[in-house]
């Protein structure tokens, strides 16, 4: 699976906090399962809840959320595009710790596929296709996001 520490590396870089504190980010992958189709193929996707979490942070929760959306838009564009997993494919839960910090809880409904073939002689190769891409409404390849004057978090778009 990719796509975890893909994220965890996009986030660290977007966020100042996080970039400075990389322990405080937390990856989990849970209730995953594998579905195969039984034919010949050895192929498969995985399935599965990513759940990242990020405690005692005291910066804006939309530096996170911001660069967490563009990498949904490379990565599982179908959480943006499709109505009914747009409804419950993104989660969170914020814990108050006290006046200034927060513990943040994120979950994403991913997939990644995994195909594997027979080369000529043989061998089994693995591939993991890049998601089908729409055309970016963000096509700058870098972005920086601000509140105001206040710089939150910048990124370079995922790939």
């Amino acid at each position: 699976m990719y796509k975890p520490a893909s994220l965890r590396q996009h986030l660290t870089n977007a966020n100042p906090d996080l970039n400075q504190n990389p322990d405080k980010l937390l990856v989990f992958a849970d209730q995953g399962n594998v579905i195969a189709s039984g034919t010949n193929s050895l192929s498969f996707e995985y399935h599965y809840r990513l759940n990242i979490i990020i405690t005692d942070y005291n910066g804006d929760p939309d530096a996170l959320m911001v660069p967490l959306l563009a990498w949904v838009a490379v990565n599982q564009n179908e959480l943006l595009s499709n109505p009914d997993l747009r409804k419950t494919g993104i989660r969170f839960e914020v814990d108050f710790n006290n006046h200034e910090t927060i513990d943040l809880s994120i979950a994403l409904d991913l997939t990644e596929r995994t195909i594997v073939k027979q080369s000529e002689n043989g061998k089994l190769q693995l591939t993991h296709p890049q998601e089908p891409q729409t055309t970016p409404e963000f096509s700058h390849p870098f972005w920086k996001l601000y509140d105001g004057e206040n710089l939150l978090a910048e990124w370079v778009t995922p790939t």
